[in-house]
């Protein structure tokens, strides 16, 4: 069957030898967008280390550890202890069969469970302090991890500026259906599944998964659907993935990897393709045959015939329109349906996102108009947040409403919006103000930051002296050299300066520069630059030219 390319959901993969790009396309409308740099360091989120603490810091309730990084990360006390796994449900093991699990015959499952039972004893006195941790608290951590002790973390969020990673010793490694939570039994479903008879099926197969003691799972959202074949899968591969983290803790030695997250392409195939994606398209030959392949193995055959291989010539992000949409989005405005825009700002302390009417202000006084705009700008507020990979705190300063039921209206239908991002997010109702409040995870750095460097012109302000500015200056610096060397009768001064101030020099200005060397009866002569800073000027000796 024909797929309508303008109505259909798209997953667009370009592979270079530096970069890979992930777009996901919705009606040709750029929705989510990743790129991974090759030579980059690999302190990605997820990826797990044998860390050693090098020393607490009791003020901020928190240890800085070695993982081999060019900074120490940042581990809270709180990230010590044992954390419930955010936007899930437990499963109360009241509603949970009593039966137990089911013997089988050996597998995966009870090589790990054999390995588990017999690691070496610096290994084994690891696990059990963690499994004790639920019996701890935070004025514990500095006598149970004092500065020198080794311990497993997990990167929860990237180096972003001048900071380093961030970690957690709450270990999850996340399959395509499953999440594997080693060092906790836990057994839990994504809040996001909402139907009764649904979540009830999956209770019923999560508990006759075949885990090592000790060790839980959650469902994820990706599993709604799914029979237990596909769960029993994704286990044994989460269970291999573990095992090559036990291999690498038996002869451990700090700071070292011992699982690391797996690739963009892996990536989306575990956290994106969903039975709505009608193809995935890419230009590489390899990674077309790795796509089958895993497509294959955890979602079926049926997706893995999704899979295109790009032939053409022409670039596919040229070819699919996105090349276009990327350069959007270092914009600082974006535009809305209605005529309206929004204009985003990212600073260190918070993201400051405007909403203006802009060609509909001729309507802004209707209620209902101010609240079209607003419903499209909170849209594309979401877009442009997954779009930038952008978080932390976020202030959107809605066109200000009266009727309370409008604010209510538009806070819900931004509640829905983020419901789908992968990064987690908490909103705070519209105030006083009109003033929306949220704040959204960042695990990276924000695209802005990974694409572009601080620019050497302007050191990363995006502003430069006017040429007025420049002239009142050069003039102040001229007239206290004249002062200086008001003795000095022979004195003559060449300026050298950057060539759009000389055309202010010399025009504007320039009867004040006639009356100034009258007035001191000096050589006064000024030269263009085309090399020098626009806010630098130089006055040199015109027969030396060693700078006054």
């Amino acid at each position: 069957m024909e797929i309508d390319k303008k109505n259909s959901k798209q997953i667009i993969v370009s592979c270079e030898t530096l970069e890979t790009r992930v777009a996901f396309l919705n009606k040709g409308r750029l929705e989510e967008y990743e790129i991974e740099r090759n030579n980059e360091n690999s302190l990605t989120s997820g990826s797990i280390y044998l860390g050693r603490i090098v020393n607490l810091e009791p003020s901020l309730q928190a240890a800085f550890v070695d993982i081999g990084a060019e900074k120490n990360a940042f581990l809270h006390y709180w990230d010590m202890l044992p954390a419930s796994y955010d936007m899930v449900d437990r499963i109360d093991k009241k509603e949970a069969p009593e039966k137990p699990r089911p013997k089988k015959t050996p597998g995966i499952s009870d090589k790990i469970r054999e390995l588990l039972g017999n690691k070496p004893p610096r290994l084994q006195e690891i696990e059990k302090t963690k499994r004790k941790r639920q019996k701890i608290t935070v004025k514990d951590i500095p006598k149970l991890f004092p500065a020198g002790s080794e311990l497993l973390v997990q990167v929860t969020k990237g180096p972003i500026g001048t900071k380093g990673a961030r970690v957690t010793t709450n270990i999850t490694l996340p399959g395509r259906y499953l999440v594997l939570l080693p060092y906790s039994d836990h057994l839990g479903l994504s809040s996001k599944i909402e139907d009764k008879k649904e979540r009830e099926r999956l209770r019923k197969i999560l508990t006759t998964l075949d885990i090592p003691e000790d060790m839980g799972t959650i469902c994820r959202t990706a599993g709604e659907g799914r029979k237990s074949i596909y769960f029993k899968r994704d286990m044994e591969m989460l269970l291999a993935y573990w095992h090559q983290v036990e291999t690498q803790m038996q002869n451990p030695k700090a700071p070292a990897i011992v699982y690391q997250e797996p690739t963009l392409v892996e990536r989306t195939v575990r956290d994106f393709l969903t039975d709505e994606i009608d193809e995935i398209i890419v230009d590489n030959e390899e990674t077309y045959k790795e796509l089958q392949t895993l497509l294959s193995k955890f979602i079926g055959r049926k997706m893995s015939n999704k899979v295109q291989l790009h032939k053409k010539a022409r670039p596919i992000f040229d070819l699919y329109g996105i090349k276009n949409q990327i350069t959007d989005i270092f914009k600082r405005e974006a535009h809305l349906p209605s005529g309206g825009h929004i204009c985003v700002d990212e600073t260190e302390a918070l993201i400051a996102i405007d909403v203006n009417t802009g060609k509909g202000r001729a309507r802004k006084e209707q209620p209902e108009t101010i609240l079209e705009t607003n419903m499209e700008a909170a849209e594309e507020v979401a877009r442009q947040l997954r779009l930038r990979n952008i978080g932390g705190l976020v202030v959107i300063d809605f066109i200000d409403m009266r009727a309370t039921k409008d604010r209510d209206t538009l806070y819900k239908h931004m509640r829905r919006l983020v419901k789908s991002d992968s990064a987690k997010t908490k909103i705070l109702p519209l105030s006083r103000l009109g003033l929306m409040e949220m704040t959204r995870q960042r695990e990276h750095e924000s695209l802005q930051n990974t694409v572009y460097a601080p620019c050497p012109y302007c050191g990363g302000k995006g502003k430069v002296k006017s040429v007025m500015t420049m002239s009142v200056e050069i003039q102040r610096s001229l007239l206290e050299l004249l002062k200086r060397q008001s003795n000095k009768k022979d004195l003559a001064v060449r300026i050298i300066m950057h060539p759009s101030v000389l055309t202010r020099l010399k025009n504007e200005d320039a009867s004040i520069l006639m009356e100034l060397e009258k007035k001191h009866g000096k050589n006064l002569s000024f030269r263009a630059d085309e090399n020098i800073h626009h806010e630098t000027f130089r006055l040199v000796d015109p027969e030396t030219g060693v700078d006054y």
